[in-house]
């Protein structure tokens, strides 16, 4: 059985977040400096692992096993959020690399190997789940042409060009390679925290709907435009915003949530009525029916809010996944894990939170694995999770790793 080095875990989890470390967290955008800098970093440990590492034309490490028969791909992303935590993707890269080095020195693991990967701007800083995305086959050459940066405007072929990656071919998966792909992560949320519980097997990734809303008003002057004639387009989504909040709830099932996480004002004056303005909202449930009932009610709002004037409002799709449900086989080889070595203390559960395994489970079985978030802190510097519980995570990590590979068969 592989034995896991816990304090060296952590101590990988510690150096990575030196990489953009800020207060308690790390800032680590996609292609900046410094996470081009830990991908380099991420692909030395890999080679020490035993592992032929690669980064790949999109910014994807992928570490391959030379000789295994049997493989399991294991993974998640390096980036951060902005000023965000030092666990978030983090810790399932780093479990990955831990799994490699323990798998190579069990002997009774001879044959069987850990290929490790940290795909590439899973949090969207130009597109969500770029890297396995790209992995997959799903990342066209048209698309990287078209993407720019969310923060900066900056074109993905730049930000590609600056980070040396430009020439390098991308990764694509190999029919057959991989009995699946396996994922852990913080749960970012707080139902094991406030639970008591330490272990989540995940079993099912939410779908996400992400729609921007414009609207077209008449930028006027704050003192002199009469209050009638004002067509505010500040006012129409405030509006629009508040009858989405009241009227989700009839609609949403017991675990839908929705977020207006970026509105815009142009030109953002404190003396100017606001000609034009924009917000992004996106929805999010396991259940696709509810999804679908989200969508119905927020057009009917649009349409409702556009017609009764005086603004203009257009709203447009910008991305969109479906809910996807983790292999079945590995739920249970988790749940095994977990209750040899935490009994009694997991769960099934959803994930609120999309991830790079939904991506990978449209070419293979997949499976993930949660461990507490504190708090239910999560995309912002104070993230955190307690060590005994990254070490315990850890061990049924590798636990169920070493079920799936002796149990599973290869699937071309």
């Amino acid at each position: 059985m592989p034995t896991i080095d816990g304090q060296r875990v952590v101590a990988d989890l510690r150096r990575l977040a030196k990489f953009g470390h800020y207060k308690t967290g790390v800032h680590r955008p996609t292609y900046s400096p410094v996470d081009v800098e830990s991908r380099q970093w991420l692909a030395d440990r890999m080679r020490e692992a035993g592992l032929d590492p690669v980064i790949d034309g999109i910014g994807n490490v992928i570490g391959r096993h030379p000789t295994a028969g049997r493989r399991l791909l294991v993974g998640s992303h390096s980036e951060t959020q902005p000023y965000g935590g030092w666990l978030d993707g983090a810790l399932g890269v780093i479990y990955g690399l831990e799994l490699a080095r323990a798998f190579a020195a069990d002997r009774d693991c001879a044959g069987l190997g850990i290929e490790v990967a940290a795909w590439a701007d899973e949090e969207g800083h130009y597109g969500s789940y770029l890297g396995s995305r790209s992995y997959i086959g799903a990342l066209g050459e048209d698309e990287i042409d078209k993407i720019t940066g969310r923060d900066t405007g900056k074109p993905l072929r730049a930000a590609l060009a600056e980070a040396g990656f430009t020439g390098h071919p991308r990764e694509l998966v190999e029919p057959g390679r991989h009995i699946g792909y396996l994922e852990a992560h913080i749960e970012q949320g707080d139902t094991l925290d406030a639970s008591g519980l330490r272990i989540g097997v995940v079993e099912t990734i939410v779908g996400i709907r992400n729609f921007r809303i414009g609207f077209t008003g008449e930028q006027n002057h704050a003192g002199t435009t009469r209050m009638a004639r004002r067509k505010d387009a500040g006012v129409a989504m405030v509006r629009l915003a508040t009858a989405i909040h009241d009227r989700f709830p009839e609609i949403a099932g017991p675990r839908t949530v929705w977020t207006i996480g970026r509105m815009l004002l142009e030109p953002n004056a404190p003396s100017v009525v606001p000609g034009h303005a924009e917000m992004q909202l996106q929805f999010r449930d396991a259940d696709r029916a509810y999804l679908d009932a989200c969508e119905e009610r927020l057009l009917t709002l649009v349409a409702d809010a556009d017609r009764a004037g005086p603004c203009r409002i257009e709203i447009e799709p910008i991305a969109r996944s479906e809910p996807r449900p983790m292999d079945p086989g590995f739920q249970a080889l988790i749940e095994a894990a977990a209750e040899e070595k935490a009994p009694g203390l997991h769960m099934r559960m959803p994930s609120a939170a999309g991830h790079d395994a939904a991506i990978l489970a449209e070419r293979m079985p997949a499976g993930m694995m949660f461990i507490p978030s504190l708090g239910g802190v999560s995309h912002h510097w104070s993230e955190d999770t307690k060590e005994d519980d990254i070490i315990l995570g850890a061990q049924v990590f590798a636990q169920a790793a070493h079920r799936i590979l002796k149990s599973t068969q290869v699937k071309s």
